[in-house]
């Protein structure tokens, strides 16, 4: 629906946690041979495994096709970044689709950066690399940001810093998880678009959110139409709200009123037909809980 943006420069949290990593002379070294992390070195396919904790499950087969046409073309430009596990095995940090690319295009050995990370450190470097990605969809996204909040201990503050990104930014695609999996289906598909998504996660009721997906798809809704038309949905359901509450009596309205001056807080009297009702107080703190309770104790 959106067309791709032009791939843009890794941003400034991969590169504070990929530091050390500048280019220089391609070396040829034996596997044993000490590591250094500002060069880079010619590894054996055969002694890389993959990162089992890889944000990426999926990789298209057609892509994979094209990047080892490329690698057999030009050799593989970018180099990987690799952990190195023992005296002879490195595990994959960021760059597994070049990787299984660079098997197909037939090569036994890639360059690669080599680094010394704990279990966790891997994980969140995997995880920034992963989402620095131009092939990526929102929800993909989403679920990195989460898993490095979760997994990495990483407040949203951390996170934005590490991954060069603004907090809203981060807030906007963590609530893409909260949407029902039939939306998140549309959007991991490319029906709905990032911004299609982000504003049917502001709407509360469920079948609504459902229901203005499938407008939006079959109607081919730009973002602001389906802006447009969740507006009119709280307006109707604003407008509903004041007329039911305009139904009370004017003496109920009068005792409410008396109340919310009593408590400082809101206060709202609802009452059915039959004569039942309830009374409401809301309030913001426990310090204005508390002032509530104690306006309580003076009826007493």
């Amino acid at each position: 629906m959106a067309k791709k943006l032009k791939k843009k420069e890794l941003g400034k949290g991969i590169r504070a946690l990929l530091t050390s990593m500048d280019k220089e002379d391609l070396l040829e070294r034996p596997v044993g041979q000490k590591d250094s992390e500002t060069s880079i070195r010619m590894i054996p396919l055969d002694v890389i495994e993959a990162n089992p904790d890889q944000p990426r499950r999926h990789f298209d087969e057609k892509a994979l096709e094209e990047l080892a046409s490329s690698i057999r073309t030009y050799g593989l430009i970018q180099p990987i970044t690799l952990r190195k596990m023992t005296e002879d095995t490195f595990q994959i940090i960021s760059g597994e689709r070049r990787t299984r690319a660079a098997k197909m295009a037939g090569l036994t050995k890639v360059p690669a950066y080599i680094r010394t990370a704990n279990d966790q450190e891997l994980l969140e470097m995997g995880l920034v690399e992963n989402i620095q990605r131009e092939d990526l969809n929102p929800l993909d996204i989403a679920i990195s940001y989460q898993r490095l909040v979760d997994e990495c201990n990483l407040t949203h503050e951390i996170l934005s810093q590490r991954i060069g990104k603004q907090r809203s930014t981060i807030t906007n695609y963590l609530r893409l998880l909260k949407l029902p999996p039939e939306i998140q289906r549309m959007l991991k598909e490319e029906l709905l678009s990032m911004g299609h998504a982000r504003a049917l996660a502001g709407v509360e009721d469920i079948s609504h959110q459902l229901l203005l997906a499938d407008k939006s798809i079959r109607g081919s809704w730009s973002v602001r139409h389906l802006e447009r038309e969740i507006k009119n949905i709280s307006n109707t359901k604003k407008a509903g709200t004041k007329a039911k509450a305009s139904k009370i009596s004017d003496d109920l309205r009068r005792i409410q009123n008396n109340l919310k001056m009593q408590f400082g807080a809101p206060v709202s009297i609802r009452q059915n037909s039959s004569g039942a009702g309830k009374i409401e107080i809301r309030f913001d703190s426990m310090d204005q809980l508390n002032d509530i309770l104690e306006v309580f104790d003076t009826l007493d």
